[in-house]
């Protein structure tokens, strides 16, 4: 099947279903992860469906974010490595903002049980997995809570971070680039995603390469607002590269 050929199933595809993911894609038509993402690539330039984590969606549907069951399903292996690697930037002691993402709630899930830290959080996830932890002071955020994403939103989640300065923080994207930067499809998670980058003196975003190049409806910072960018090594050197010429560390775990 010729490229033009397999672009115009895999559209057909995302019409029927509303949605297509790289891996399946990949199956059925017997080629690389990487030849899709092409594709979708292609298809979104094209104007005729729009990429979103870990697959794509038609034009139409703009408005369309996965639930966390289904994200936390894409590019497992790549969250579990992008958490392993977090685990080093961890400090000895002191504090640490964890952000709603499934990524960061894995690593709350690494985090030592001989670790002595105070984490803060809005995500309902990442506070599960850290209740019972015998050495971590745990501070829950409160505020309305995202039924799709499990994080607290809006006023009361936004003054908690305002109060607060933390040694470092974990910040999960739906989306980044160079020219987009941070973003992710609400409104509402995005003000408090730029309020928990603000509240720290170290900031670290837990991201795997399917989301490079993504841009979504809320903005909430810009690369250069990241000290240090963990992905995998689905995200090509050259593109670490150029990332880290603009001041933001890279680690492709």
């Amino acid at each position: 099947m010729y490229a033009p050929e397999r672009q115009q199933e895999i559209l057909r595809l995302a019409r029927e279903s509303g949605r297509v993911d790289v891996l399946s894609l990949a199956e059925e038509f017997q080629v690389t992860a990487e030849t899709v993402r092409r594709d979708l690539k292609v298809l979104d330039r094209a104007g005729l469906i729009r990429r979103v984590h870990g697959g794509a969606i038609p034009a139409g549907r703009l408005d369309f974010e996965p639930d966390l069951a289904e994200r936390d399903a894409v590019a497992a292996d790549e969250k579990d490595r992008i958490a392993h690697a977090a685990l080093t930037e961890l400090p000895a002691e002191g504090s640490v903002i964890l952000d709603a993402g499934t990524t960061a709630a894995r690593l709350a899930a690494l985090i030592p049980l001989d670790s002595a830290l105070t984490v803060v959080t809005h995500a309902l996830p990442a506070a599960a997995r850290l209740a019972d932890h015998p050495g971590i002071a745990l501070h829950l955020v409160g505020g309305r809570v995202r039924h799709r994403t499990r994080a607290a939103v809006d006023a009361w989640a936004l003054r908690a971070y305002g109060e607060i300065r933390a040694d470092i923080a974990f910040i999960a994207t739906n989306g980044f680039s160079h020219t987009g930067g941070l973003t992710t499809p609400d409104l509402a998670e995005a003000a408090v995603k730029r309020a928990a980058l603000a509240a720290a003196r170290r900031v670290v975003l837990l991201c795997d390469s399917a989301k490079f190049g993504q841009e979504h409806l809320a903005r909430f910072g810009a690369l250069s607002d990241v000290d240090l960018l963990i992905t995998d090594t689905g995200l090509a050197p050259e593109e670490a590269l150029a990332i880290e010429r603009r001041g933001t560390a890279v680690v492709r775990a």
